[in-house]
């Protein structure tokens, strides 16, 4: 989500790439919430940070985004770069009905994209 927020708000100055420790699948509950803003991250493809370590690309900016609880499985991208740690709870660990999983993977979407807003407009001049 953070990854498609920050193309979307300020993608001329950043390009923003998600990885986590292992290549996983799209969650659709994710991508039918995301979809909701306008955003359809359905076509993106999951890759593991050790990949994109491989790939050589040098990063500005590193973002993790699992929260506290789940740190030890926080992934580390070593080399030259500003570590940012934005905390918010795994979508694919929330429970309940498909519509309470909805409505909180909803409420974690709004607070990513309220701190990507917040990234970019700190940190971009092209924000809107």
């Amino acid at each position: 989500m953070a990854e498609a927020f920050v193309n979307d708000i300020c993608g001329a100055e950043f390009a923003a790439q998600s990885a986590g420790l292992e290549p996983g699948t799209l969650n659709p509950l994710v991508v039918k919430v995301m979809r909701e803003t306008g955003l359809d991250i359905s076509q993106n493809k999951t890759q593991a940070v050790f990949d994109v370590f491989k790939s050589g690309q040098l990063f500005t900016y590193v973002v993790t985004v699992c929260s506290e609880a789940e740190a030890g499985g926080c992934p580390i991208f070593p080399g030259p770069t500003q570590r940012l740690h934005w905390p918010f709870p795994d979508p694919s660990k929330v429970e309940g009905t498909e519509e309470e999983k909805l409505e909180r993977i909803r409420q974690i979407r709004d607070a990513i994209r309220e701190r990507v807003e917040q990234f970019c407009a700190e940190n971009c001049h092209a924000a809107h």
